[in-house]
């Protein structure tokens, strides 16, 4: 989509109307909804309200204020010119009825939210008294648009320059009082504005709508960033809203949080004030220049200084003074000889356990004992046998309570590092591009595709489906929320254990195979499931994954300085704050930074706020060590490089000062009872053990669950506990005929390689499927269907 600016309209000053091409958001979208705009390739995703559609020209039309660095840049836009991404529709629509006469309030660039909602409403059999308030009267904005579609307009500015001189709530107040009859209030504008409207509509028993617009990153439900407390629960605005009942927001604990980043970014804008964008970029460093050449693909990034440490199987890794001051690559793998020399220790037994421990069935022998024999290409080639992402896998999945904890060599001495040297095999591969040709395989029919699925998410479950359909014939289009392809790969590992440059070559061999990947498109909201079939689709695979991040539920956790594990994650790794403010996300580590969990998301966590510059960055844990999920590697190199770890220890609240931002914590000391149901030993509050501990940054990682709006838009679709699709277990076929799911989406929390076992079963389903469908499937693609099952079972291979 190009997502080109047809118009752009000065308003008022540093207030733009933007025409913008956007067929399928113009189809669905609905008053109250927003879209996330990013301008270039180190901005920032900002929520932008929807103030027009037109969908037989296939446009939206937005108003943006320039207030932060990334609305600048999106001002500095031309006609002609294309904003890079366009997400949407976001949100909740506004929900109307015939209420009677409802009071709409707009202030400074909320006006231009109010005028669907005024229209919708008169479309309801409506009275609408429309206010408008702005500081000066050369910012009121569309005053003439909504005195064509209001009953009535009544006008105020802060200075007295045009109506009353005053704010919106004097006007409201003036109008109750002289009998104005008012159903429902609709209040949009500057967050001190809606707060005091819905103060005095709650002292008045009347009912009022506030729009809310709190701080954003993903806009997609995955991070967390926006939440907020609404009747004493958190909800997140990109999902549960963005409109809520306002005398149930809590607007103090939300201003403070608006307030988060602010004093960053005008602190660089004061010193950028003069420059232009260029001008900026050209300030960049030269570690950050090389990213962004390395996302246009204009270079790569030099190697990392290698430093041999021993260990029981020798493989090259960063000191961990010198790594925590840089995001490069800690492990960097085997040379040549080295992997020739570990794949030697394989013993070649006749019955290999190390197969049955993996997924999805690695014919791990085969590959080990062709490195041995220094067939490099031929071992890559038995791994894509099995699935596309033997790079990423052999960095980032547990191998030692799978393939390696059932190696024959290990029940006496220790495993054979089998995780290292399917990464060795794929790292050699990528140097030379013949042997990643010949490994990739080409599809059965070209160029002509017998049937068309849709994919919706390209994490690792979503990649591995798309490439078996597409082996098969199928032509495949993955369809991801984010604007850039990995899911988890890409917004939640940071680069020191999975490089950027690996993620984007193992979605490249995907994408070689013919799959399309379409990007900023939320299924359920910018296309729903049923549009897909409609349009074509014969069958949809749901990789969407758990994106909807678990909080602990204590008092205080919505303080500022507080995160979730997502947020901080995706700001570092997807948007590239840590490079702010060259990349336009800003992010918040603390001198003292406090991670609650144990598992690999909170090693990624900590050992991020380490190299962002947190003095003290700790792990608090209510179990022990013992009982902790993370891999033992990740531990060790947290431990290495100076994370604290606080074990038998829970929070109980957060304590914050007066500005809102988080102080401390309250723990409560534990102690470790009878297993529960996962087998790991209860923990067990020990009364009068509180303690209060000093931090300035806390981050939960405690899990996450799926994201609801799959389900919620697609009537039938059946769902079990958290949120999760329900699918059964041999085939992965959901409720509906036609639509499987797998990954994280089904089973709230799970590995890469068990998401791509996940996505290779549900290729072999929907092929069976579809060769069921009358007249749709060439007789040759059975046989493909149990090639794939015969390579499943170990039984032969898919090629």
């Amino acid at each position: 989509m190009s997502n080109r600016i047809l118009r752009k309209t000065r308003l008022a000053e540093r207030i733009w109307e933007f025409e913008v091409e956007a067929p399928r958001i113009a189809k669905r979208a609905e008053a109250g909804q927003f879209v996330a705009l990013r301008s270039s390739e180190v901005g920032e995703r900002v929520p932008i309200t929807i103030s027009e559609k037109d969908p037989e020209r296939g446009v939206i039309t937005l108003v943006v204020q320039e207030a932060g660095m990334e609305t600048q840049s999106l001002g500095s836009l031309k006609e002609g010119e294309d904003i890079l991404d366009v997400l949407g529709p976001l949100g909740k629509p506004t929900e109307l009825q015939a209420e009677g006469t409802c009071v709409c309030i707009g202030g400074g660039v909320g006006i231009a939210i109010l005028r669907p909602i005024v229209r919708a409403l008169k479309e309801k059999g409506n009275r609408v008294v429309t206010i408008l308030g702005a500081r000066d009267r050369s910012l009121l904005i569309l005053r003439k648009e909504l005195e064509a579609l209001s009953d009535e307009v009544l006008v105020c500015t802060d200075n007295g320059s045009e109506g009353v001189h005053g704010m919106v709530t004097d006007v409201l107040r003036q109008y109750l009082d002289g009998g104005g009859k008012c159903d429902r209030v609709f209040a949009i504008g500057p967050l001190r504005m809606m707060w005091a409207v819905g103060d005095m509509t709650t002292e008045r028993g009347i009912p009022c709508t506030v729009s809310l617009n709190p701080v954003m990153l993903c806009a997609s439900g995955m991070c967390g960033a926006c939440r907020v407390s609404v009747g004493g629960e958190t909800l997140f605005a990109c999902v549960h809203g963005p409109e809520f009942e306002a005398s149930k927001v809590n607007f103090a604990e939300l201003q403070a949080r608006q307030m988060m980043y602010r004093e960053a970014e005008e602190r660089i804008l004061r010193e950028h004030a003069t420059c232009s964008l260029e001008e900026r970029h050209a300030e960049l460093p030269e570690r950050a220049a090389k990213e962004i050449q390395m996302i246009s693909g204009a270079a790569e990034g030099e190697p990392s200084k290698r430093k041999i440490i021993p260990k029981h199987v020798p493989v090259t890794i960063l000191e961990p003074k010198e790594r925590i001051k840089t995001f490069d690559e800690v492990s960097l793998g085997y040379n040549e000889e080295e992997a020739i020399a570990e794949a030697n220790r394989c013993i070649e037994c006749k019955n290999p356990g190390c197969v049955a421990g993996c997924p999805v069935g690695v014919n791990i022998p085969a590959f080990v004992s062709l490195i041995a024999q220094g067939k490099f290409a031929e071992a890559y080639q038995v791994v894509c046998e099995s699935h596309m992402l033997g790079a990423v896998c052999g960095r980032v999945c547990p191998q030692e309570t799978q393939c390696e904890q059932l190696c024959a060599l290990g029940k006496k001495f220790d495993s054979v590092c089998i995780g290292r040297l399917e990464r060795f095999c794929a790292d050699w591969a990528a140097a030379h591009p013949e042997a990643m040709a010949r490994a990739n395989g080409h599809p059965v029919v070209t160029p002509e595709w017998w049937s068309k699925v849709a994919v919706i998410g390209s994490g690792p479950a979503g990649l591995c489906c798309a490439a078996d359909l597409a082996k098969a014939g199928v032509k495949v289009t993955i369809f991801e929320a984010l604007h850039r392809p990995g899911g988890v790969l890409a917004y939640g590992i940071p680069e020191f254990r999975l490089p950027r440059g690996v993620v984007d070559r193992e979605v490249q061999r995907v994408k070689d195979l013919g799959v399309d990947i379409e990007l900023n498109v939320i299924v359920g909201r910018t296309v729903t499931l049923d549009e897909l079939f409609e349009s074509g689709y014969k069958a949809v695979f749901v990789g969407s994954g758990a994106g909807l991040p678990t909080f602990l539920n204590i008092p205080g956790e919505n303080l500022k300085g507080v995160f979730s594990a997502n947020e901080f994650l995706t700001r570092v790794n997807l948007m590239r704050a840590r490079l702010f403010p060259f990349y336009h996300t800003p992010i918040y580590v603390g001198d003292v930074t406090f991670v609650f969990g144990a598992g690999n998301t909170a090693m990624d966590a900590v050992r991020c706020a380490l190299r962002l510059g947190s003095r003290d960055a700790r792990i608090l844990y209510r179990r022990s060590r013992e009982e902790a999920p993370a891999r033992h590697e990740e531990l060790e190199h947290a431990e290495e490089e100076g994370v604290r770890f606080e074990f038998l220890v829970a929070p109980t609240r957060f304590i914050g000062n007066d500005d809102g931002w988080v102080t401390g914590v309250e723990i409560q000391r534990m102690e470790l009872g009878e297993p529960d149901a996962s087998g790991r030993r209860r923990p067990v509050p020990i009364g009068g053990s509180e303690e209060i501990w000093p931090c300035d940054c806390a981050i939960v990682a405690v899990g996450q669950s799926p994201n609801p709006t799959i389900p919620q838009t697609t009537p039938g679709l059946e769902t079990g506990r958290r949120g999760v699709i329900v699918v059964d277990k041999e085939t992965l076929a959901t409720s509906i005929p036609g639509i499987y799911s797998g990954g994280d989406a089904v089973s709230g929390g799970t590995t890469v390689i068990e998401a791509a076992g996940h996505g290779r079963k549900a290729a072999r389903s929907i092929l069976r499927y579809l060769c069921s469908l009358p007249g749709v499937a060439p007789p040759h693609v059975l046989a493909r269907v149990e090639a794939l099952e015969a390579a499943a079972a170990g039984g032969g291979t898919a090629e």
